[in-house]
């Protein structure tokens, strides 16, 4: 149940944490899209989510279907009736974690990643073609940074846990997302990469080549 932020009381943040198997299920393009959807813009129907994607209403069910089967949505039984079946996102976020995984498991938590970010870089590219449309304060609130460090593993584990716990706090004080923002809000994202930096290589110019 969504709290005011005035009241400093904090919502509780749902999450899932699918095994392989789902990961596999859910790493479909459109179905994380759709579930994408569910969540930010609220519960829709099939037909909804077709017109809203391009897509066909049968196309839609079968992804929608696939997607309750593995926990990720359920239906909306509150809203609408026998003809047209509403759906919503069963949690707000999704939760998985590669490190310790290995074989066909890695693979399926890799194959997520992935599409994680390819969906990222969509939403940065989409993020640079409107910049211009933006009023200033929406540009002075807006960046594109990265950061050098010298960390041990412990180090670099510790740092993105202190990020993540800031985050976290931040949305807990937030309403669900299909909730409409206050006048003067935005749905604002915080898009969080970490990683060994790996050298950068460039390729040779002609005059290297033999």
């Amino acid at each position: 149940m969504p709290r005011s932020r005035k009241t400093g009381i904090q919502r509780e943040i749902s999450r899932i944490a699918p095994d392989p198997t789902a990961l596999k299920a859910l790493v479909h393009p459109e179905r994380l899209r759709m579930l994408g959807l569910l969540r930010i813009e609220g519960p829709a129907t099939a037909t909804m989510i077709a017109r809203r994607m391009g897509l066909s209403s049968g196309s839609t069910s079968y992804h929608l279907r696939q997607l309750a089967r593995f926990g990720f949505i359920e239906t909306a039984e509150d809203l609408g009736d026998r003809r047209d079946r509403w759906w919503r996102a069963a949690h707000d976020m999704t939760q998985y974690d590669n490190a310790e995984l290995s074989g066909d498991d890695l693979e399926a938590g890799l194959a997520m990643t992935q599409a994680i970010i390819s969906s990222h870089a969509r939403q940065m590219q989409s993020a640079l073609e409107t910049y211009r449309a933006l009023p200033t304060e929406w540009r002075r609130a807006s960046t594109a940074s990265d950061y050098l460090f010298s960390l041990t593993a412990a180090d670099a584990e510790t740092l993105i846990g202190k990020l993540e716990n800031l985050l976290m706090e931040e949305m807990r004080k937030s309403p669900p997302s299909e909730h409409e923002a206050d006048r003067g809000k935005k749905r604002f994202t915080i898009l969080l990469h970490a990683f060994p930096f790996q050298e950068l290589v460039i390729a040779p110019g002609p005059e290297a080549q033999e």
